[in-house]
């Protein structure tokens, strides 16, 4: 699932909408999301959510939009709505926001590695941190959808289960990108280009 609701306050600009490789990160990361093994990719809006809905592929089976009405009130809200929206019985979701922008290979690897280890949360890490995204077991989904603001969303359920999380290390720091800030943008963009691994 993709994260796309926000307002970007820090950024002071549309995060979905800065370019990214050719095309706005929005465009970028459902792109990347799509060439996964993803049985379905939700995408989850809320502010300006019919300009970004005009950005998605059109005839895309695989792909959903989400409108989180509810978005105002904190990201939690939105992990619950794409959650929502899935077809029930998935066996594993992968949470990403669009200010993490992700190459497909990343998401492969990772899924791949949570599936082959029979994990209940996975992980990408680089140089010790760990990043993003996080891969999520079915298991977790009661308590993925009582998530709130006040527990810190998804970092509770990452938290509570710690021992348990299936670490998977990347040579390139992109896997520990998140877009906040102007100069977040800029050290990121930077990093196009010099990846290590394919």
């Amino acid at each position: 699932m993709l994260l796309a609701a926000g307002e970007s306050t820090r950024m002071g600009e549309l995060k979905a909408l800065l370019p990214w490789e050719g095309r706005t990160l929005l465009e970028y990361q459902v792109a990347q999301l799509l060439q996964a093994p993803l049985a379905e990719v939700a995408v989850v809006l809320g502010h300006r959510a019919p300009e970004l809905r005009s950005l998605l592929p059109r005839h895309e089976p695989r792909l959903r939009a989400v409108n989180n009405r509810r978005y105002r009130r904190g990201k939690s809200t939105s992990v619950i709505a794409g959650l929502e929206a899935l077809t029930p019985g998935w066996q594993a979701v992968l949470v990403l926001g669009v200010d993490q922008p992700r190459p497909a290979w990343v998401l492969t690897r990772l899924l791949d590695a949570h599936r082959e280890a029979g994990a209940l949360l996975t992980v990408a890490s680089h140089a010790g941190r760990r990043g993003h995204p996080a891969v999520f077991a079915a298991a977790l989904g009661p308590e993925l959808l009582a998530i709130t603001e006040e527990q810190q969303g998804l970092r509770e359920v990452v938290q509570r289960h710690a021992g348990e999380i299936n670490e998977v290390e990347f040579q390139t720091p992109l896997v520990l990108v998140n877009l906040n800030t102007r100069q977040d943008y800029a050290r990121a963009r930077g990093l196009l280009g010099a990846e290590p691994e394919p």
